[in-house]
């Protein structure tokens, strides 16, 4: 595992793969926290839960489904795309144009995709937000993915099924480390997004944990940087 980019690592890579939320933008945007108050609000509607328990039972269905639409598909049976259109109705003012970040995805030589837990809308108009959007060939969401989230194996080999990725060519770029698992398993290089000011108890969340150290190869605090350090020497 290493901090800088290492542009020799990187000469395979024909398909350049980024999560959508707190990896494309900074988590400081706190563009998802939007997100994650509506779903808790959602939980609370739909079940008649006070704010607080109802925050608990929504971080536990993410942790043992992948997502918090998941979890309620499969215990409360809810419409899924109600869910979705509900949660992401949110103020994407807070975003700004990176035209840094554009200009390395631009640089980077092959294919370039969104591959998100979020709906493709979402993931449209952030994109679309930051400046980047048209630098993408595709964008892979949740209901690509058969409503079945990441970390799931079946969601990765769905997605490079469907574009045709040779997965020892590809590079994942992602915010959560157990995201990282299945596309190291599958021979993808991996890149780990932390927090600029990222505090010594995040790190305890993958460093400690062996079956995630294993699978982030680079680490940085600063995407377009970092890819603005690779494109150059591809």
């Amino acid at each position: 595992m290493q901090n800088l980019p290492d542009p020799a690592r990187f000469a395979h890579v024909t398909d350049w793969v980024f999560d959508l939320d707190n990896t494309l933008y900074p988590h400081r945007t706190n563009l998802f926290a939007q997100i994650d108050v509506k779903m808790t609000a959602y939980v609370a509607e739909l079940l008649k839960l006070p704010p607080e328990e109802a925050r608990k039972l929504q971080k536990e269905l993410y942790l043992q489904y992948g997502t918090t639409l998941k979890g309620l598909m499969e215990r409360h049976g809810i419409d899924a795309d109600e869910f979705l259109r509900i949660v992401h109705d949110i103020d994407y003012s807070g975003l700004e144009p990176n035209p840094a970040l554009g200009a390395a995805i631009t640089a980077l030589p092959g294919r370039k995709f969104i591959f998100t837990n979020g709906d493709r809308g979402h993931a449209e108009r952030t994109a679309r937000a930051l400046g980047i959007l048209d630098h993408f060939d595709d964008i892979f969401a949740i209901v690509a993915a058969k409503l079945t989230p990441k970390p799931a194996r079946e969601t990765y080999d769905a997605f490079l099924g469907l574009h045709g990725i040779a997965s020892g060519s590809a590079v994942m770029f992602e915010d959560l480390p157990r995201n990282l698992v299945a596309p190291k398993t599958l021979g993808m290089t991996t890149v780990l997004i932390v927090p600029r000011d990222f505090q010594p108890t995040f790190t305890e969340t993958w460093e400690n944990d062996p079956e995630f150290t294993q699978s982030v190869d680079f680490v940085t605090d600063d995407l377009a940087g970092f890819l603005g350090k690779i494109a150059p020497a591809l």
